[in-house]
Parts: structure tokens; C-alpha cells; sequence
């Protein structure tokens, strides 16, 4: 009899375990980084030193809660907006002639259309309309994870609407994505699989963020940021999100 009970509650406590469902796996990982302590937060400003060939690149990344964002570089002595989103235009700094110019208008509207996803679509999948879907576990460089994809609104590419969706991998033991997966839908790389790898969770202020980010194509070249700093709720300057005006 005692036997026959052990049984049963193994059996139990296993179907509890395979039970658990997308939206408590979401639940946990978004109380494990903070939970409603991220409802106060209106940005984040990030900022690394990348190695490139031996130089030092000071990089200043800032993403606040509407959508804006801007990448600032220093190279040889002159500070340049990389890229930025100012609400309305996605615009970039062609390091040739060094002036200023708009994104192609795909890129824009999907810019727009993404812009109330800090600080990730996983995390405000409802109310962004997004649908997640588990898809069992994977092992990702010897973690089992639990993957999950989440479908999300169409995006423009090459003026079409198509699908869109991400795969995330987030880690069973430490409840935090190790890896992000989407499909590039146009340009020189479609059909190939971007990737995003996340590690060096520390705590800020109360809630935990990666300060590591590889990103690249699956299978090819990579680019390691790993930051040195990240600061919640920062004084910006208005004026780096802006095109400028000539």
C-alpha cells in the first residue's frame, strides 16, 4: 500500500511538472527578472567598451518604454548616432559621408509597430495581442531550456505583410531566456535565422537584466556587447533621438 502511494505521487508530481503551461513559464521568468517592479520603469541606458581589432569602441545604448532608441558610438575621437528612433522615423549615420539618413520606410513602420515591446515582446505578450505557443524543451550549449514561440502581429517586408514570430529558450533551472531566434524576412540574409544570446544576468535596482548579448546569424559571424554598466531610469538628451535637420 505504502508502495502503491509513492507511486502515485511520483506519477503525480511528473504530470504536474510536464503540465505546466506557457503562460506560468512566462508568469515565472517575468517575477524571477522583477515581476511589477519593470511598471516603473521608463528606460534603460546601457554602455560598453567593444572590442574591435584591438580598439576600444565606447558604445551608449538607450531604449525607453515608448519605443524611442538610440545607439551612440565613439570612434577615432567623433561621437555618432549608429541608429536611433525618435517615435516617427528610424534614421542611421552613413559613415562615409557622415550624414544623416532615413531607414527605408519598411523598416520604419516595423519600428513603430514593435515600439511597446520594452522590455521584451515575451513579457507583454498580452497586451501587445501576441499568442506564445510551448513547444517542449531544448537544449541550448548544454542548458535545457523550454522553448517557446510567440507569435506576433505581420511585419512589412519588401512592402508585403508576412508572419512574424520569435523563439525564445528560456533556461528550466534559472528562469531567464539564454537565446532568442527570429527569421530574417528580407535583404542579403533572408530565410537565415538571427540570433541572440543572453548571459551575465546581474541585479539592477531591484530587477535582473543580462549584461552580455552575442548576437549574430546562426551558424556564422557573431558580435559579443558586453556591458558595463546599465542604468534604469536615466537623464538622456532629447536631442539624440531626433533626425537632424539640415
Amino acid at each position: 500500500m505504502k508502495k502503491s502511494f509513492l507511486l502515485l505521487a511520483t506519477i503525480v508530481c511528473s504530470f504536474g511538472y510536464y503540465a505546466q503551461t506557457v503562460e506560468e513559464i512566462i508568469s515565472t521568468y517575468h517575477q524571477t527578472i522583477g515581476g511589477t517592479k519593470w511598471d516603473g520603469i521608463a528606460g534603460m541606458k546601457m554602455n560598453a567598451n567593444v572590442d574591435q581589432g584591438g580598439m576600444k569602441i565606447p558604445v551608449e545604448v538607450v531604449m525607453l518604454k515608448d519605443g524611442r532608441m538610440y545607439t551612440e558610438i565613439t570612434l577615432m575621437g567623433n561621437t555618432m548616432i549608429m541608429q536611433a528612433y525618435d517615435g516617427s522615423t528610424v534614421w542611421t549615420t552613413n559613415f562615409m559621408s557622415m550624414e544623416a539618413e532615413k531607414a527605408p520606410a519598411d523598416e520604419t513602420e516595423n519600428t513603430k509597430r514593435a515600439a511597446k515591446e520594452f522590455p521584451n515582446a515575451l513579457i507583454n505578450y498580452k497586451s501587445l495581442g501576441y499568442t506564445p505557443t510551448l513547444l517542449g524543451t531544448e537544449t541550448i550549449d548544454g542548458t535545457v531550456c523550454h522553448k517557446i514561440k510567440l507569435d506576433k502581429k505581420t511585419i512589412l517586408a519588401e512592402g508585403k505583410e508576412v508572419p512574424s514570430f520569435e523563439y525564445y529558450y528560456i533556461d528550466t533551472e534559472n528562469n531567464v531566456p539564454i537565446l532568442t531566434e527570429t527569421e530574417i524576412q528580407s535583404g542579403e540574409m533572408k530565410g537565415k535565422t538571427s540570433q541572440t544570446k543572453y548571459s551575465d544576468y546581474q541585479e539592477v535596482d531591484g530587477v535582473i537584466v543580462a549584461f552580455s548579448n552575442t548576437s549574430g546569424i546562426k551558424d556564422g559571424m557573431t558580435q559579443t556587447i558586453q556591458f558595463d554598466k546599465i542604468t534604469l531610469n536615466p537623464k538622456i538628451d532629447e536631442s539624440k533621438f531626433l533626425f537632424p535637420k539640415k
